[in-house]
């Protein structure tokens, strides 16, 4: 059952529609490397479209019907589109669930250090990362600082017009022959993933130039001088870090990718890929009221377990749905518990593309292959399936029914061999509520490194299934 390249059905509107969401989807990752980014972004591209905030609408008791468009917001961490159907809402919705969190370095709350005329921020990776596929590679600093007068300051450097940027450094290879004998895992430890920041030192604290006096010059002077330079750019301090969210990701904008600019590289693919074509599907139904209620999860932390308030494990999706039912006139607990029962969800997350260079891990004939379309994996999980949600016969042969009415090209996958490995997406959780749920998403090549490969044809194809899984 060797499916077609998505490529040979394309006339010339099609391919003009594809390169016209390949260059939005660019600029989409180029501009939104953090959750708070995205979840901003995706937020204004739905009041753009006609969406209001539920929490304004709570608070003004306006009341929800068909072709009513709300969004709800976590932490400035999670959003969730609700496009409200004909169909009582109780009758269950068709929700594409992806997220917006990616591998990264985190700085920790105390990071800032000196040492042998360095200064350097101390992380913590985030998610299942190489350590050292992040060393010697430009780096951009991303996100809030929280001060106590109430204060939030957005914080973006190296990734602007003419921005320094940062690194982490790595042992040059006259020296690493030890480095090369340790496996893998070890080359680079998780605990020396330390950020380079700055070389030079202030020579003085008095004053705001610099001065030669040796009398005045601080104890660490090249730290101090990075601290100068954040409270006049940022207006925050070293104790600021404590209540700070900034991320550590790769600096540069995603790109074309081959000579036939049929591929796109860049960072945070896992899971931007599937967030931004089910934010665009979404927005894609207009103002007409679905048959079923469409909604668009994004949450965050999936790649650390989907815990926390913004993640999906969070109550956020169910008391949402709650408060949208109770201005929608369907106030009543088993309401709510019949709405998710009857639903239905595209867990859009991910897939491992084939790459040859590594094809003793995959099993080819069940493996996702870029350029095939959209990808449907029946179960994920590891060894004998452990962690996944398995979809019921029953679900994907409707799904599959959707996507062929459509005309959209999808394939069906595995994570690799058996025992090969595995992994997991929130698809269990909500699968919890006894709704269908099955993953689908883009094949991706180097997951979870810096810079991640997807095909023009599949984010096209995405865009397409989501659409159709909406709407039908």
């Amino acid at each position: 059952m060797e499916r077609e390249v998505a490529w040979k059905k394309y006339d010339e509107a099609a391919l003009d529609e594809l390169e016209a969401l390949a260059a939005d989807y660019i600029d989409f990752i180029s501009e939104n490397k953090t959750e708070r980014e995205c979840a901003a972004a995706a937020i204004a591209a739905a009041e753009d479209a006609g969406y209001d905030s539920l929490a304004d609408c709570i608070a003004a008791g306006t009341p929800v019907g068909p072709g009513s468009k709300l969004w709800a917001c976590a932490q400035g961490k999670a959003v969730i589109l609700v496009h409200v159907g004909a169909a009582p809402i109780s009758e269950g919705m068709n929700i594409l669930g992806a997220h917006i969190d990616s591998p990264r370095l985190d700085i920790k709350q105390n990071p800032l250090y000196e040492a042998n005329d360095f200064a350097l921020l101390d992380t913590h990776y985030y998610g299942g990362i190489k350590n050292y596929q992040w060393t010697a590679l430009p780096l951009a600093l991303h996100g809030v600082v929280a001060t106590t007068d109430g204060e939030v300051v957005e914080v973006n450097i190296g990734d602007g017009e003419g921005d320094p940027v940062f690194c982490v450094t790595d042992l040059l290879p006259h020296l690493g022959a030890q480095q090369m004998d340790k496996k893998g895992s070890k080359v680079v430890e998780g605990e020396d993933l330390d950020v380079l920041v700055g070389n030079r030192p202030l020579l003085s604290t008095a004053g705001s130039s610099d001065s030669a006096d040796a009398a005045e010059a601080p104890k660490d002077p090249v730290k101090a001088r990075v601290l100068a330079i954040l409270a006049d750019k940022y207006g925050i301090d070293e104790e600021d870090f404590l209540s700070a969210e900034l991320e550590v990701v790769p600096a540069g904008r995603a790109r074309d990718l081959g000579l036939d600019r049929s591929m796109v590289i860049g960072y945070g693919q896992d899971d931007r890929v599937c967030a931004y074509t089910s934010l665009v599907a979404q927005l894609a139904l207009g103002d007409d009221a679905p048959a079923r209620t469409a909604v668009c999860v994004l949450v965050d932390k999936e790649e650390i377990g989907s815990v926390g308030a913004s993640g999906m494990a969070s109550m956020f999706f169910e008391n949402t749905i709650a408060e949208i039912m109770a201005l929608a006139g369907e106030d009543s607990p088993i309401a709510l518990r019949r709405a998710l029962t009857r639903s239905r969800m595209l867990s859009s997350d991910v897939s491992a593309g084939f790459d040859p260079a590594y094809a003793s891990v995959f099993e080819a004939k069940n493996s996702a292959y870029l350029g095939r379309g959209l990808v449907f994996n029946k179960y994920t999980g590891s060894r004998g399936k452990s962690g996944s949600n398995d979809a019921s016969a029953e679900y994907v042969a409707l799904v599959r029914r959707i996507m062929d009415d459509a005309g959209v090209s999808f394939q069906t996958a595995e994570l690799g061999r058996v025992d090969a490995g595995g992994g997991g997406t929130i698809a269990y959780i909500p699968a919890k509520y006894g709704m269908d749920v099955i993953d689908s998403g883009v094949p991706v090549l180097s997951m979870h490194s810096p810079w991640e490969v997807t095909s023009k044809a599949d984010i096209y194809e995405a865009r397409r299934g989501y659409e159709a899984f909406l709407r039908a």
